[in-house]
C-alpha cells in the first residue's frame, strides 16, 4: 500500500451506499461498534439548551439525532473530510441553525473554541484517528469547566489483536478519492493509556466500560470512556 499526504481525503468512499439509500434522521443513538445495542444519548447528560460538539462527525447522523430529539442549543458536527462534510450537508443541512456543520481539522477547530462547549463526544470518530496527545488537550480547552467528554473507541483491533499498551498508532487500509490504496493511522489503546492521557490533559472522574461485540469476523468490543474537564486546565 502507498502512503499519502494528510491532504488526501481517505474518507471519500466511506458511507456512500448508505447515503444513497438512508436519508432519515436516526431514531436512536448508539455507542457500540454494531450500532444496535447498549446505552444511548443519556450518557451525554441532559443536553437541553447546551452546546454540544461531535468530533469526527462523518455524515452527522448522531448529531442529527441529537438536534431533532434532544433539543440542544446547538450541536456542531466537525469533520476534516470534504466528502463526509458534503454528505452531511446534503442529508441534514436543513436542520440548521440548531445543527451546524463545520469542515475543519478537529484539533485545530477546538483550539479556536476555548470554553465553548458543555459536551463533546466521538463515536469511532476523531478520537480514533487523531494523535491523542494532540486531540485530548484541545478537547479540554474547548470544554467549559465541568464539561463532559464521552467517546466510543475500539477495545481491541478488528480481528481480535489486543489494543496497544502505549501510545502507538496502527496503520489501516484506506483509498484515495481516485481509488489508490493508502494507509491511515488509527489509535487502538488500552484503558489505562486513555486514562493516563485524559488525566494529563486536564480531565477528572474518568470512567471506562467495555461493551461486548456480537458474532462475526468484523465484530469488536467497544471501549466507552467518560470524563469531566477539571476547573483548571493543566499545562501538558
Amino acid at each position: 500500500m502507498s502512503r499519502v499526504t494528510r491532504t488526501a481525503d481517505l474518507w471519500h468512499h466511506y458511507g456512500r451506499t448508505r447515503h444513497a439509500t438512508d436519508r432519515a434522521v436516526p431514531g436512536g443513538f448508539h455507542w457500540d461498534w454494531g450500532q444496535n445495542s447498549g446505552p444511548g444519548a443519556e450518557l451525554l447528560g441532559d443536553i437541553t439548551g447546551r452546546r454540544v460538539g461531535d468530533l469526527g462527525a462523518g455524515a452527522a447522523r448522531h448529531a442529527a439525532h441529537l438536534a431533532v430529539h434532544h433539543q440542544p442549543a446547538r450541536i456542531t458536527a466537525i469533520d476534516a473530510s470534504p466528502a463526509q462534510h458534503a454528505m452531511a450537508g446534503d442529508l441534514y443541512g436543513h436542520l440548521a441553525p440548531r445543527l451546524r456543520l463545520v469542515h475543519r481539522d478537529v484539533p485545530a477547530y477546538l483550539q479556536t473554541s476555548a470554553g465553548t462547549y458543555d459536551v463533546l463526544y466521538s463515536v469511532f470518530g476523531a478520537v480514533d484517528f487523531t494523535e491523542p496527545r494532540e486531540l485530548l488537550p484541545a478537547a479540554a480547552s474547548a470544554l467549559r469547566p465541568g464539561g463532559r467528554l464521552v467517546f466510543a473507541t475500539l477495545a481491541h483491533h478488528l480481528g481480535g489483536a489486543p489494543a496497544h499498551s502505549d501510545v502507538q498508532h496502527t496503520e489501516i487500509g484506506a483509498k484515495t478519492p481516485d481509488g489508490v490504496a493508502a494507509l491511515m493511522h488509527r489509535w487502538v489503546l488500552q484503558e489505562h493509556v486513555w486514562t493516563k492521557f485524559l488525566d494529563e490533559a486536564g480531565f477528572t472522574r474518568i470512567t471506562t466500560e467495555v461493551l461486548p461485540g456480537g458474532p462475526g469476523p468484523r465484530a469488536a468490543d467497544t471501549l466507552l470512556v467518560t470524563a469531566l474537564r477539571t476547573g483548571e486546565q493543566r499545562t501538558v
